[in-house]
């Protein structure tokens, strides 16, 4: 299937039906957008033992995996919801049980869990304040069950993104890269961002980036818990609560199609 959350593509193949066996190559190929179907993530539906209706698993564009994808969550939780007729269900990922459940309006809502905020859980390379890094700019590092690095900026559409996202991605204070994001803020409560994701590259939206984002100004106090942020690929809700941060917005599914067994071997 391939799907879409505010511009944000995934490929999602369902392990329900036939066991996926993934490998980075396979990964990569898949995901090109000339010779494949072409993905910022792929993401793999897999029996799930317990409450859970179903257990994830996440590749970024150059193969390497990603412990969580907030936006193909939505996407996927949204297909389970309307396949099962369920209004809310439980999805497990390497983050752990994420809830999701319907929003009402055509959205999706996700809890992505608690912000992991201490240096060593993001993670960094070494014991430092998460709040202010010792990077020019003095960015905030978040975990989201993947490492992000927030930028706050007067104006993030003046930011060159590709050169000082592919900086930051592989700045040594980051041991298994970085998710980066720059931010303004444009009203109260409400931001507007730019996002470098880690293994891909510029996207339209990310899911774990904006949860990140949201928890970072508030703790720099420069929002409340519960923002609303615009991204290249549309509009976002964050509601940082006490269980977690909520993550509330629209999933699209585009089509369905075959993977053909000679394209597999040859990609493979």
């Amino acid at each position: 299937m391939k799907m879409h959350g505010l511009g944000n593509d995934f490929v999602v193949l369902d392990g329900r039906v036939q066991t996926v066996k993934m490998t980075a190559n396979l990964a990569q190929a898949i995901g090109d957008r000339h010779r494949g179907v072409g993905f910022d993530q792929l993401a793999i539906i897999e029996p799930s033992e317990g409450d859970a209706a179903a257990r994830l698993t996440f590749y970024n564009a150059d193969g390497s995996t990603a412990g969580a994808c907030g936006n193909a969550t939505r996407c996927i939780a949204r297909h389970l919801m309307t396949e099962t007729e369920l209004p809310e269900l439980v999805l497990t990922t390497e983050r752990g049980h994420l809830r999701a459940r319907d929003a009402g309006r055509g959205l999706t809502s996700v809890n992505m869990g608690p912000p992991q905020l201490a240096w060593d859980k993001v993670p960094l390379a070494k014991e430092t304040d998460t709040l202010e890094l010792p990077i020019d700019g003095a960015p905030t590092a978040t975990g989201m069950g993947n490492p992000h690095c927030t930028f706050f900026v007067a104006d993030a559409e003046k930011v060159d993104l590709e050169s000082r996202g592919f900086e930051i991605e592989h700045h040594p204070l980051f041991p298994e890269r970085t998710n980066v994001q720059f931010a303004s803020v444009i009203g109260n409560n409400h931001l507007r961002m730019r996002v470098w994701e880690r293994g891909v590259g510029v996207t339209l939206a990310s899911g774990s980036s904006s949860c990140a984002t949201a928890v970072a100004a508030a703790r720099r106090g420069l929002t409340g818990p519960r923002v609303q942020i615009d991204l290249d690929g549309g509009t976002i809700e964050i509601d940082w609560r006490d269980d977690g941060v909520w993550m509330t917005g629209p999933t699209a599914h585009v089509f369905t199609g075959t993977l053909r067994p000679d394209w597999l071997e040859q990609a493979s």
